[in-house]
């Protein structure tokens, strides 16, 4: 398992990217899918800089784990901790993605990319922490007939 801490801001976006791409880098996965994991990453660790201390800053503890998955694949479970205020991007509703744009409620839609992308995605509150977690086999597939991105 390897871990990062930093401090939770769009700035440090970069260095959580170049974390990500270190602990890919020897996997034998499909470009679609570090593709994926990339902009999952990127949603939860930007929403944690926008939302979880503002107006103040924080940190954010993320850890990465390849473990094995289904018939022996490889599968990447990424956590993300932080002291934020209690939120559970899980909970709210799918946006109505076959609505007009004019009538589309404001947000939503890169958790609901996360969603479905991911093979499991987890929220639990424990600790005064918040801990999200996500997981993505690494065989090429797109996860739950998500999303082709």
């Amino acid at each position: 398992m390897r871990d990062l801490k930093i401090e939770a801001t769009v700035e440090n976006l970069a260095k959580v990217f170049s974390f990500l791409s270190e602990s890919m880098n020897n996997l034998d996965c499909d470009p679609k899918v570090k593709r994926q994991i990339k902009l999952c990453v990127e949603e939860l660790f930007v929403n944690i800089a926008h939302y979880a201390y503002d107006p103040g800053t924080g940190f954010a503890e993320i850890s990465i784990e390849t473990v094995p998955g289904t018939g022996g694949r490889p599968k990447m479970v990424i956590s993300f901790a932080d002291n934020g205020r209690p939120y559970d991007p899980f909970a709210m509703p799918d946006p109505d993605i076959e609505a007009d744009l004019d009538d589309r409620r404001i947000g939503g839609l890169g958790v609901y990319l996360v969603r479905t992308t991911m093979d499991s995605v987890n929220y639990k509150h424990e600790h005064g922490q918040n801990i999200t977690t996500i997981e993505k086999e690494l065989n090429g597939t797109d996860g739950n007939g998500g999303l082709n991105i």
